[in-house]
């Protein structure tokens, strides 16, 4: 599996360095879509029995004031 990972990695780095133009419009999109799925999973999870904890728990808060979903 680490082989795997090492050939994904020196693609995408082929990739870059073949399209300096395109392969930072591809990471953004990306990257937002991995926000996405983490506020949807986060706001999933609140609304289940007991998922502010849950939440807390899986992040390891300590202070829950520093975090308006958890209010």
């Amino acid at each position: 599996m680490r082989e795997e990972h090492l050939q994904q990695v020196e693609r995408w780095a082929l990739f870059v360095k073949e399209n300096p133009t395109q392969w930072k419009k591809i990471h953004t999109e990306f990257i937002n879509a991995l926000f996405e799925k983490h506020d949807s999973f986060r706001e999933k999870l609140l609304k289940m029995p007991r998922g502010k904890e849950k939440l807390q728990n899986l992040y390891n808060i300590k202070n829950k004031e520093g975090y308006n979903w958890l209010k």
